[in-house]
């Protein structure tokens, strides 16, 4: 079968593998249909992931039909049209036991830790695939996955209808996050320094966008706000200084959540924290969100395919990551076909 494969950092190629085939009674071979590409396959082929071996097939926002079903395998059939459950836990550690199988002490994900699903066929355990309804186009099942990640932000960052949401941030993972929100009856505003971005927003259901080149962002918060501040930040972005204003605009009795994987350090006083008595959380991939967010697509209440803005063949591979490097303010998205 034909795979993309970052063989080290700054070489893609697409590369023949062998199919994968069933070895235990609890697996399903699934034929790829589609697969978007995540900020973290770039990371990969940039080689600034510190969790990859390489070399790596990469890919884990991925839908296909089920090829082949262990004996054991009940809840799926040949036929279905499935989605992706990309990590893969013990089950038996604290995080596990604690309900939060994402951050498993032993975590692996697919395409990163392990070879994802940017090939022809990709096997995984029954547990790792959701069905999804006919009515659900295969881009959009393939698009489940980062639907989840806005789902465990506003979860972790206990969203409420009411609620005042600042999202950091309108790249892909912000505008799940605004998605999301906008689902559980808040009011949201958008930042970003890229108004294409700003606008596409805005025509999805953004209640304000902010434009950090033109407006002072502390003034409009609290202009929106009428002074209270954000009930909830959440900073899609991830860099120290979004880190630091997302603590500085939260209300009080406020939640924060981050998403970003950033090293740097920021400069924050505990009094900010204290004084507001503020929630600060990290959110990272998901817990049991799909059943959710599978649902809410089925039911038209979601449309993940409004966030894609390119498609490629899978042969069009270095294409495609060519305009993400160097044109990244003209991309939300982009699917690749199998």
């Amino acid at each position: 079968m034909k795979a993309i494969q970052v063989e080290k950092p700054g070489e893609l190629n697409i590369v023949e593998l062998d199919k994968p085939v069933i070895e235990n009674n609890n697996e399903i071979v699934v034929k790829v249909k589609h697969a978007g590409i995540c900020g973290s396959d770039v990371h990969i082929y940039h080689g600034s992931n510190p969790f990859t071996v390489y070399p790596r097939v990469i890919g884990h926002e991925v839908s296909g039909v089920v090829e082949a079903v262990g004996q054991d395998v009940t809840s799926l059939q040949e036929g279905d049209l499935v989605a992706l459950e990309p990590i893969i836990y013990c089950g038996e550690c604290y995080a596990c036991r604690n309900g939060q199988p994402n951050v498993c002490d032993s975590l692996e994900v697919f395409g990163v830790h392990r070879d994802g699903g940017m090939a022809e066929y990709l096997k995984a355990e029954e547990k790792n695939w959701h069905k999804v309804p006919e009515n659900v186009a295969g881009e959009a099942a393939a698009l489940m996955e980062p639907m989840t990640i806005g789902a465990q932000a506003t979860f972790r960052g206990e969203v409420r209808e009411g609620d005042t949401v600042f999202v950091i941030g309108a790249g892909p993972t912000g505008i799940a996050c605004l998605l999301q929100a906008k689902q559980l009856g808040a009011k949201v505003f958008i930042s970003d320094f890229n108004q294409n971005r700003l606008d596409y927003a805005k025509s999805i259901g953004a209640d304000a966008i902010i434009q950090p080149n033109e407006v002072n962002v502390e003034k409009e918060i609290i202009k929106l706000t009428e002074g209270e501040l954000a009930n909830v930040v959440i900073d899609a972005v991830g860099l120290p200084q979004t880190f630091q204003q997302a603590v500085e605009l939260a209300s009080i009795a406020g939640r924060v959540v981050t998403l970003g994987f950033n090293e740097q350090p920021s400069s924050i006083p505990s009094l900010l924290l204290t004084k507001k008595e503020l929630k600060v959380v990290g959110s990272r991939l998901q817990t049991h969100q799909f059943t959710k967010v599978i649902e809410q697509v089925g039911n038209g209440e979601l449309n993940p395919t409004q966030i894609i803005s390119h498609r490629y063949d899978m042969e069009e591979i270095k294409e495609a990551m060519e305009l993400l490097e160097n044109n990244p303010e003209e991309v939300r998205k982009i699917v690749l076909t199998f």
